[in-house]
Parts: C-alpha cells; structure tokens; sequence
C-alpha cells in the first residue's frame, strides 16, 4: 500500500484537525461549563473509555421529580419536632445534610416524603427524590437530577458511558440550579454505595436528606451531617394509624392492644391496618385481628402488602431485616445472622451484655452453630447490627443492654431453618443460666439482674418448649422469689405452670415444682385461698409420686403451713411443720438449712396457740442457726424475725423491742431496704413500738411501711389495708391523749 496523500488543515476556535495513516477509531465529546465554572472543561479526546463502564441497565427513573415510593401515609403521625427541625432545615441557607436513621419499617421514609411534598408545594423548592439502596439506581437517578437541573444529552451520555466523573456532572448543575432545592437520597442503607463515587456533597443551594437503616456510617460524620433517629411511634399515636386505616374495625381501646402487640412499628402498623380495610369474605374487628396476631405476628401482618401493591421485600414486615442481615454477610459478618438469631430466642426486653460475655471470652464453645459464632466475632458482628438499626443500645436499672424490636424478632425467628433451631436454643439457655446469680448470693444484689433476665427464661420456654427450658424457668422463678420481687414471680409463675403442665404432663417433677412455687407466690401477694388449694394439690401428688419422706414432699409440707395459718387453721399449721420437721431431721439432718427454716417458722404460730413454755423451748432455732449456717443465712433471718414476732404476739413487748430492732437490721443488711421481708420487720418495730406506748414513733414507722408497701406490694394488698387500718386506730389513739 502507498503511503497516504498528505493533508492539511487549519482549525480555529474549539475545532480539532485530526491527520492518520491507516484505519483509527476516534470518540470526541464536547463539555461547555464556561470560563472556570466546571471541571473537565474544553473537550475530551478519548480513543477508549476512560474508567469503568457504568453496569448494564442503569436506566433512568420514571421521575425525580415525584417520590417514588410505595405507601404514601394520609397523615403523619408524632414526628413533630423532627419535622420543625427539618423545615427550619429547608427553609433555612442551605448547605446542610441530614441523615434520618432507624430501624427498618420505622417511617423514615414516610417522613422524608411529608417534608419533600411540603418543601415543593409551601415552600418553593424543587424536590429531587432519588433511590439510593444500590449502585445502578443511585447513578441513574442522580445522573437524572443532573438533567432535571440543565446538563445536556451529550454530558449526560459520557457521564453515563464512564466517559466523564458522574458525581462532578450532578454537583455541578446542583450548585448551578436557578432554583433552590431539596434532594432526598432514600433507602441508603449501605453508605459505600454513596462513598465511592462521592454523591454525598453539599450545596448553598439545597438541603440534602438521607434515610437508612445505617446509624453510625464515617460518612455520615465526614459529611458533617445532622443525624435524626426514627424511632416507633407512641402508643396512642401508633393506635391512630390503624383508626386512620381502618376506623370502622373498632375502638381506640381495641386499636392500642393491636398497636401494642405490633410494638408501634409504622410498617407493621401500615400493613395491618390496610389488611383490615380491604377484607372482602371476612370482616374482623381489631379484637379478632389481635387474637390472630398471637398465632402468626409476621405472616399475618404481611398479607396487608397486596391492599398497597407494595409486595417487595423492603416493603414486608417479614423480609425487611433479611436485607441488612444480607448486606452485612457480603461485608464478611455472616455472625450476625446468627447473633440476631440467638437474640431472638429471647424476649424484646433489654438483654445484658453479661448475657453474651461468655461467648466473647471464648467461656463457651458455639462454633457448632451455623454460621459459627466464635469469640472473636461477637464484638464485630454486636457493632455490625448497632449499624444497621437491627438492635439498639440501652440502659435498664444501671446495666448496660442490647435491644431488639419484638416483631423483628418474631420474624427472624421464624425465619430460623428448622434443623437449626433447638442448636440456637440450648446456646440462648446455656447463656442465661450461666448469666443467673448463685444460689447463695445476697437477695440485694440479684433482683435487678434476676427482673432484666425473667422475660428471657420465659420466652425461651414459650418459643423452644422442652424439659431443660421448663427447668430454667422455674429456677428463674424461685431466685425472684428469694428476692423478694413477688409480684414478678406470682405473673411468671402462672404462666411457666401452665406451659409445663401443657408440655410435661401435670405430675411431671418440673410440673409440680412450679406449681410449688406459684403457691408459694400466692401467698406472698395475698391471695390465700387459691395459695392453699395449689400447694394441698401439690402436696397430695408429691405424696403419691415421690413419697411421704421426699424431701419436696417435705418442703410442700412445711409451705403449706402459711395460708393455713393465715386462713385461721392454726392447729393444723402446727401440725404441717412438726410432720415436715420430723421428716428433714430424719431424711436431711437436724443442722440442715431447711430443717432449720421449718422449725423458724414454729416460733411465728406457737405463740397463736397461746403456748409460751413451749415457744421458749423452741426458740433454742436460734442459737442453732447462728451456730450451724453462715451469716445473712435466710433461716437465720427468719428465726431471728420470728422470735421477735412470737414475743409480741405473747405480749412480751420489753423482750420483743431489741430483737425486732435486730431482726431489721439484718434485713436490711442482707436482703436490702425494700425487700417486702424487711418492710414486714419494719411493721414489726411499729407494732412492738405501739405495745410499749411508744405512740409518736410506731405512727411513724406505720407510715413509712404503708408508703414502701404501696410501691412493692401494690396499694390494694391485704397487709396494705391491714396496715392503713392500724394506722387511722392509731392515730385516734394519740387524739385522745392528754
């Protein structure tokens, strides 16, 4: 081949005169910003794309210009400080990014589209709503934003080729727009997507906004960003969303039991009330779609997304938290599925952090769970669901703790494979019963800890029934008892009976130590007759399965005594803790803890008796549990009690008065200042203070018991009545004094 004829050219202006030998292939895109107003200025010779192609199909949205979401709410409710917050925002010079953050289904969207539509139609601003959740959508619908605000069909086609820096484009014409704006970047829960191409900037043109689930992103920080938490809603507002609609399923009343159950989660809320509005062969009330949430929270509430045409994943309460957990897996914390798993095994209350220490401290082995949880990994995969909202932290009675939504919860637990659930369920009962005080610890030191841990032992039972989860309840229960925390104890008590009874048969051993301690609770909360009837049951099952000399057989024997005694059967009471004493000397031993406490017990109702040579003989429990039990022992406590108790009640104040005062001091000591043990010893200083004439300080110290009394017991518990009665007898009393 000959070579090629010369050319020549003259260009002038912005032309180019190109000259080659052979065949070439040459690309020439033109951007004008003017002088100095833009990157990139003059042209772009590019022979090859420069950077990465975009990926294929990132097609521009149908509109930038409209929020493009699923459920628009008809009212907002609550949220009124963060919108003043966020109007100001809008209204005010501009240049500001504000990051609303939450738990998914929480409403961020629902407030960033409310402050959008008041921001166009109140105040002038053109709004810009972009679906930032992936890569492709985020570069189409800003490359949109780019258009809308004036680039040109060839910017445009570089920008979108990998031919020219995209984000530079978008912010250009932002910060050239003719009019102001508010740009919302929706559904940014994975912040990188931002970070990468730098799309998070800011403008003295504009207000940018963010909603995601990611709470804690640098970006959020290096953008210098306001951040908004978005929370549930308040009961009664929560309540309202569902009378919004669906008003004519029922009352407000029937409205906050559903809300309630929903834990006031907006999506969840949404989808319900849709669900009933939109019935066609049946018509339920808020009642009945109450009582059917307790069969299947998640996928019951879910059937309302075909009332919104709002089916994908993001928008069902079921699949929502699957997106985060996906998206932390791919960022290599595949562990936080299985911690949030292991989470919901337990309640929504607060979890301790001492909960999970032993797996951090590599105390216990859990790498047989799918994915494994080794120890390493707990602090990771911890932060990791802190970022993105699925769990929150909190502070319960000064302890530091984790927290999850309960319908989150529901609905990862209903999401938990079937052959890895009863693996997850003995790793969350091994937590718990290794986070549960001694036996012997100090009731003082353990109520807060056993109250934080009581709705975890019951959850587990409820949601993994079996015999080791009955076991632990009913330990949970009894240790609420010693620490006086009875009101808890009686509601858990009912409850872990009967799912025993329903699981194990109603006398199975765990069967029948449950109901032993619900009787036990009964009692101690005023309700003596059903006390009797549960422990005579108790007892006459004990005595067929395990027999006369069982040592349970014995302890129901000896428990028994109370509400009989209270119920005025005093000789049989006698009889009940002489019958229990003669079986533990015999079957325990005479220095045995529960041999002592039983013959504690006889110093209290001897003396009702009106036998005082006999009292005297017995009260040598005394000596004999101060000699064979360590301090703070409870039978010491109650020996001590009772001896001050038998001497008033046989009208031997003078005696009766340092013992008492002893009696509290040890309560106090070992059981703490509101123990309801303590608050009866502080009634016994009173009583015995009113015997010896001491008008003036046992009014008093009636007084302080009834207040203490009203905050432990309740105001309606019978020793509460007892007490305001002695009171107002009392007060007469010193009226009429000279």
């Amino acid at each position: 081949m000959s070579d090629p004829m010369p050319i020549d050219g003259r260009a002038s202006g912005q032309g180019r005169v190109f000259q080659t030998g052979g065949d070439q292939y040459i690309e020439e895109h033109h951007h004008h910003y003017g002088a100095g107003t833009g990157p990139g200025t003059g042209s772009l010779l590019a022979p090859q794309p420069v950077g990465p192609r975009p990926p294929q199909g990132a097609t521009a949205p149908d509109s930038v210009r409209v929020p493009l979401v699923a459920r628009v709410p008809g009212i907002l409710r609550d949220r009124a400080d963060l919108m003043e917050r966020l109007r100001a925002a809008v209204t005010g010079p501009g240049g500001d990014v504000h990051v609303l953050h939450g738990l998914g289904g929480c409403g961020k969207t629902a407030v960033a589209h409310t402050l959008f539509t008041e921001a166009v139609r109140d105040r002038g601003r053109v709004g810009l709503w972009v679906n930032a959740s992936e890569r492709i959508s985020l570069r189409a619908g800003m490359l949109a934003v780019a258009g809308d605000r004036g680039a040109t069909t060839g910017e445009l086609a570089a920008a979108a080729s990998g031919q020219r820096a995209a984000a530079d484009l978008v912010w250009h014409y932002l910060d050239h727009s003719a009019q102001r704006w508010l740009l919302v970047l929706d559904n940014a829960d994975d912040p990188t997507v931002l970070e990468e191409g730098g799309w998070l900037r800011t403008s003295p043109l504009g207000t940018v906004l963010v909603t995601t689930r990611h709470a804690t992103s640098p970006l959020w920080r290096g953008a210098g960003a306001a951040r908004h938490p978005v929370g549930v809603l308040p009961e009664a507002d929560a309540a309202q969303v569902l009378c919004d609609l669906a008003p004519d399923a029922g009352t407000v009343e029937s409205a906050q039991k559903v809300a309630r159950r929903l834990g006031c989660l907006p999506l969840a809320l949404t989808l319900a009330g849709s669900h009933l509005s939109h019935q066609l062969l049946e018509s339920w009330s808020m009642d009945e779609y109450d009582r059917k949430l307790s069969e299947d929270s998640t996928a019951l509430v879910d059937q309302g997304a075909a009332s919104t045409g709002s089916g994908q994943s993001r928008h069902l309460v079921g699949r929502t938290w699957q997106l985060s957990l996906d998206a932390l897996a791919g960022q290599g914390l595949p562990e936080a599925t299985t911690l949030l798993r292991l989470l919901s095994c337990w309640a929504a209350d607060p979890v301790p952090l001492s909960l999970l220490m032993p797996v951090a401290r590599g105390e216990v082995d859990f790498g047989h769970l799918d994915p494994p949880l080794a120890a390493d990994r707990v602090e990771p995969a911890l932060r990791g669901l802190l970022d993105h909202s699925l769990i929150g932290m909190v502070e319960a009675d000064g302890r530091r703790c984790v927290q999850a939504h309960g319908v989150l919860l529901d609905s990862v637990a209903a999401g938990v494979p079937e052959e890895r659930r009863e693996p997850l369920a003995e790793a969350a009962g091994r937590l718990l019963g290794a986070a549960l005080p001694p036996e012997d610890a100090a009731p003082v030191e353990t109520r807060t800890e056993l109250r934080l841990l009581a709705p975890h032992a019951s959850r587990l039972l409820h949601g993994s029934p079996s015999e080791w989860a009955a076991r632990l309840a009913v330990r949970v229960v009894e240790q609420l008892f010693t620490a006086g925390d009875f009101a808890v104890a009686l509601s858990m008590s009912l409850a872990v009976a009967d799912e025993a009874e329903r699981l194990l048969g109603d006398e199975h051993p765990v069967t029948l130590s449950a109901r032993h301690i619900m009787g036990r609770t009964q009692h101690r909360m005023g309700r003596y007759t059903e006390s009797e009837t549960t422990l005579r049951e108790v007892l006459r099952s004990r005595e067929r399965i395990l027999g006369a000399d069982h040592p349970d057989t014995l302890r129901t024997c000896a428990v028994l005594h109370v509400p009989v005694a209270i119920l005025g059967q005093v000789e049989e009471a006698v009889h009940l803790l002489r019958r229990a004493i003669t079986g533990q000397r015999r079957v325990l031993g005479e220095d045995s803890g529960e041999t002592l406490f039983s013959r504690a017990w006889l110093l209290e109702v001897l003396p009702r008796l009106g036998d005082s040579e006999e009292f005297d003989e017995e009260a040598r429990v005394v000596e004999d549990c101060e000699r064979a039990l360590p301090p703070g022992h409870l039978a010491t406590l109650m020996a001590h009690h009772n001896h001050a108790e038998g001497l008033r009640v046989l009208g031997r104040y003078v005696e009766a008065e340092p013992v008492a005062r002893r009696a509290l001091t040890e309560r106090i000591r070992f059981q703490g200042p509101d123990h309801p043990q303590t608050l009866a010893a502080l009634n016994l200083k009173a009583r015995v203070a009113h015997g010896l004439g001491k008008l003036d300080e046992a009014v008093a110290a009636l007084r302080e018991v009834i207040e203490r009394r009203e905050r432990v017991l309740g105001p309606e518990h019978p020793f509460v009545t007892q007490n305001r009665q002695s009171l107002a007898e009392w007060q007469a009393e010193a009226r009429a004094q000279p």
